[in-house]
């Protein structure tokens, strides 16, 4: 199975940005997506961003187009969300997550549906 190991969450100033990191280990074959969700007190699970490990495609929801970028490291095996222009909406906690998939793509929502996750990592935005 494979693990992860978040990094990077922290308080900001509304307009900055953070970078968040996420280890990966365990992957038994190129085709997974990793993706980034979040979770903000009393909302339902939101799916950020994620990313095929085998060809790269990337995609994005759309309250955060413009404003984060998904990138893999693959030597490092490690995939980062570099969210800039943050603003208070952006709290939440933020969970990266895995998946085996068939083949090179994404799903046709970003709002995926994980097998692995990690601990998540709290990202607060206030002034």
């Amino acid at each position: 199975q494979v693990q992860l190991v978040e990094s990077g969450g922290g308080s900001v100033q509304p307009g900055g940005s953070l970078r968040l990191s996420c280890a990966a280990s365990g992957f038994t074959t190129n085709y997974y997506v990793i993706g980034w969700f979040r979770q903000a007190p009393g909302k339902e699970r939101e799916g950020v961003s994620c990313i095929s490990r085998s060809d790269g495609s990337t995609a994005y929801a759309d309250s955060v187009k413009g404003r984060f970028t998904i990138s893999i490291n693959h030597a490092k095996n490690t995939v980062y969300l570099q969210m800039n222009s943050l603003n208070p909406e952006d709290t939440a906690v933020y969970y990266c997550g895995a998946v085996r998939v068939v083949g090179p793509g994404l799903p046709p929502t970003v709002d995926y549906v994980y097998a692995s996750w990690g601990q998540g990592t709290q990202v607060t935005v206030s002034s």
